[in-house]
C-alpha cells in the first residue's frame, strides 16, 4: 500500500500473540473499496509468530513491538502515531464486515454534523442502536468498540486518550467523557449497514464479571456521577449477578 501523507482514516490494531487473528483482520482491511487510510499495528511483544507477520506485511503503514501496560496503552501509542482525521480501533481477530465498511462510515460523517459514529456490529446477532441516555445507568448503550467505533482525531486532541486506570473498561470512561462531560454528538448506522464483526471471547473476557462491575463503578465515581445513583446501580448489578450465580450453582 502506498503511504498516504494525509489519510482520512487511521486504523489501529493492538495485538499480542494472535498471529491468525491479525491475518484475518488485515485481510478484511485490504478488501476495503475506500483506500484513503493508514494502518497502524501496535504489538505488545508477541512470541508466537505475530511479529514476523508484521515485519513481512508491507501493507502496514507504521508498527512497533514492545511490552506495554495493556490494550489501552497500546491503543494510546497508536493514537500518538496517527495522522488521520478519523480514528478506528480494530482488535486482532475482529474484521470489517464488507468491502464497503469504510465507505459507509465516510458517508455518515459527510452527511451528518457529528464527532463520532457507532457502526452496526455482528456479535452473534446484529447490534446497531446508539442510545446515549442509557449511559446514566448502564454502559450497554452502543454496539461495540472494536471495529465499530469511529471518532474524529480532534476529539482525542481535546479530551485525551484512554485512561490506564481502568484496564478492562477504559472505553467506558472515554465514552462518559465524550458524551456526558463534553456533549459530543454521535450517530449509529442502520441495522442493515453492518460495519464490523466482533469476535466474542476476546480481550474483555479475560476479566471476571465482578471486576467489570467494580471498574464501572469507579468510572462513574471518577466522573462525578451522583454517589447515591452509583451505589444503587452497584447494588442492583451485584444482586443480579449473585442471583445468576446462585441459580447456576443450584442446578449443578
Amino acid at each position: 500500500m502506498d503511504k498516504i501523507s494525509s489519510p482520512l482514516f487511521s486504523i489501529i490494531t493492538p495485538v499480542l500473540n494472535n498471529k491468525g487473528g491479525l491475518l484475518e483482520t488485515i485481510k478484511s482491511i485490504k478488501k476495503q473499496n475506500f483506500g484513503n487510510y493508514e494502518y497502524i499495528v501496535i504489538d505488545g511483544g508477541s512470541t508466537d509468530g505475530t511479529l514476523e507477520v508484521i515485519k513481512n506485511e508491507k501493507f502496514i503503514t507504521k508498527w512497533i513491538s514492545e511490552k506495554d501496560e495493556g490494550i489501552y496503552d497500546a491503543i494510546n501509542k497508536g493514537l500518538r502515531f496517527s495522522k488521520g482525521k478519523i480514528i478506528n480501533t480494530i482488535n486482532s481477530g475482529d474484521r470489517y464486515y464488507s468491502k464497503k465498511s469504510l465507505e459507509i462510515i465516510k458517508k455518515y460523517f459527510d452527511e451528518n454534523n457529528v464527532s463520532f459514529v457507532f457502526g452496526a456490529v455482528l456479535k452473534k446477532k446484529i447490534l446497531y442502536k446508539y442510545q446515549p441516555r442509557k449511559i446514566f445507568w448502564t454502559f450497554n448503550f452502543y454496539p461495540a468498540h472494536s471495529s465499530g467505533f469511529f471518532v474524529k482525531k480532534e476529539v482525542h486532541d481535546k479530551i485525551g486518550n484512554y485512561s490506564l486506570k481502568f484496564p478492562c473498561s477504559s472505553d467506558y470512561d472515554f465514552f462518559w467523557r465524550l458524551i456526558k462531560k463534553n456533549n459530543y454528538k454521535g450517530i449509529s448506522t442502520k441495522e442493515d449497514e453492518i460495519i464490523g464483526i466482533f469476535e466474542r471471547g476476546g480481550f474483555s473476557s479475560k476479566y471476571g464479571v465482578f471486576k467489570h462491575i467494580w471498574e464501572e463503578t469507579l468510572i462513574r465515581l471518577n466522573n462525578r456521577q451522583n454517589v447515591f445513583v452509583v451505589l444503587t446501580i452497584l447494588i442492583l448489578r451485584l444482586l443480579k449477578n449473585f442471583y445468576k450465580l446462585f441459580i447456576k450453582t443450584d442446578k449443578i
